[in-house]
């Protein structure tokens, strides 16, 4: 009975200090939504947040009271040409290929040990965990993840932006989606916490010959128009990554979208790998917490 009670109190431990590690990360995820909801509540108050839209554009081009789960779908949710454009399309997605290419290297793939991602990888619907934080490791993508598992059964690493990359996590992405899971990212320790702030850090903070953050377009800028385009929401940006852009004309991971960002802030790209890069994903993941892993999807 005492070792039972001491195991309870071991647990409710560890629990309370996961809840706390996470609090502060917690507090930003709330405050994003609770800002983009009043930005996009209505056109009563859009003057305040679009100050360079016409009455006509916000009458005509917004969809207003998004909610939540909604932001899911970047400018879409809000953007209606964008919307219908994209439903169409929808209908019968260009990524299907990546997907099914996907399934055939996770079933079909040997390592020359014998071995596959099976092996790495026993559970597919994995694509709504990543990126982690491992101790000694530090954050791990899902795309440093599948390279660790080649690199450890003596395989050749891949390109971390599209290709063989690219279906396997579309087939993950897909799966997940199958399955009804959601972004489930942990912050379990003091380090994990650290590495969640210095990713926040780097998102507002301005660089580049621009001067701007990526909140400069994702979070003030959400909603306004770039040309002829609108900035999609910080609140569930990661979610639908993998994502087939019209632009790219093919499947990216957001290693390769997040090098696009650098290079339209006019800054030198952060390499896919790197532990800037991957702080920055972790930060980014967490503000898309428990929203339902929705990839891969189609962006412009």
């Amino acid at each position: 009975m005492k070792k039972r009670v001491v195991s309870l109190l071991i647990a409710s431990c560890a629990l309370l200090s996961a809840q706390d590690f996470s609090a502060q990360a917690n507090k930003d995820k709330e405050a994003l939504k609770e800002y983009l909801e009043k930005k996009f509540a209505d056109k009563k108050g859009a003057t305040a947040f679009f100050p360079y839209s016409t009455k006509d554009e916000l009458d005509k081009n917004f969809k207003w009271g998004i909610k939540g789960d909604e932001f899911r779908l970047g400018s879409y949710a809000f953007n209606k040409g964008g919307r219908e454009q994209y439903e169409e399309v929808i209908e019968m997605p260009p990524y299907e290929d990546a997907i099914d290419a996907g399934k055939e290297l996770y079933d079909g793939v040997k390592f020359k040990n014998g071995k596959s991602f099976k092996d790495c990888f026993p559970d597919t619907t994995i694509a709504g965990d990543y990126p982690k934080f491992v101790k000694g490791k530090g954050v791990i993508t899902l795309t440093g993840a599948i390279n660790s598992c080649l690199k450890d059964n003596g395989e050749k690493t891949w390109k971390q932006t599209k290709g063989k990359m690219a279906d396997l996590e579309a087939y993950f992405a897909f799966t997940s989606k199958e399955k009804g899971k959601k972004v489930n990212i942990i912050i379990d320790s003091k380090e994990a916490a650290e590495a969640y702030e210095r990713g926040k850090k780097e998102y507002y903070s301005q660089r580049g010959y621009l001067k701007l953050s990526c909140a400069s377009c994702h979070v003030q800028g959400a909603g306004q128009r770039v040309r002829n385009e609108y900035m999609s929401p910080l609140l569930g940006q990661t979610t639908h990554f993998p994502v087939y852009r019209l632009k790219w004309e093919g499947l990216g991971t957001l290693e390769r979208r997040l090098k696009g960002c650098n290079k339209d802030q006019g800054e030198n790209p952060h390499k896919p790998g790197s532990k800037w890069l991957n702080e920055l994903s972790y930060f980014m993941a967490y503000m898309s917490n428990g929203m339902p892993v929705d990839g891969p999807d189609i962006r412009k």
